[in-house]
């Protein structure tokens, strides 16, 4: 079984994709996105820190970096509306169908990066604490 931290990643993902669709959604792209391949929505998880331990279980905070890539004259829009999208979907439930104990906003940076002529991306972060066992990082504390 996978870890609570993939699993959550992995429902994140799934809400995107329901969110944002037809937009692509992509998860640690290793490659940037071509002109033809955008608008798209990448995920990045950024770290996974330890906040607390108790009587064997472990509170947890995991970053999640969303950015919104598009290109044209309509960019800004494009990116916009997938980042309201996005924020949608990660927000109308907030314990991620009993995985997380809290999904929160951290911030969005609205300056566009451009990555190229005519191409906007824009970054937003959030933090999703959980909680685990100790000795069972497949177990939800």
């Amino acid at each position: 079984m996978n870890s609570i931290r993939e699993r959550i990643l992995r429902e994140v993902v799934a809400r995107l994709i329901s969110a944002v669709a037809p937009v692509p959604v992509l998860r640690f792209p290793t490659v940037p996105v071509t002109r033809e391949a955008s608008p798209a929505l990448l995920v990045f998880a950024e770290g996974d820190s330890i906040t607390a331990h108790a009587n064997n279980l472990v509170d947890r905070l995991l970053m999640v970096r969303l950015v919104a890539v598009a290109r044209g004259d309509d960019a800004f829009d494009q990116a916009d509306l997938a980042v309201v999208a996005a924020h949608t979907a990660l927000m109308s439930d907030t314990n991620l169908g009993g995985l997380a104990l809290a999904v929160r906003e951290v911030d969005c940076e609205w300056d566009p990066e451009d990555a190229d002529a005519g191409a906007v991306a824009l970054p937003s972060r959030y933090e999703i604490r959980y909680r685990t066992h100790a000795l069972d990082l497949t177990r939800t504390g």
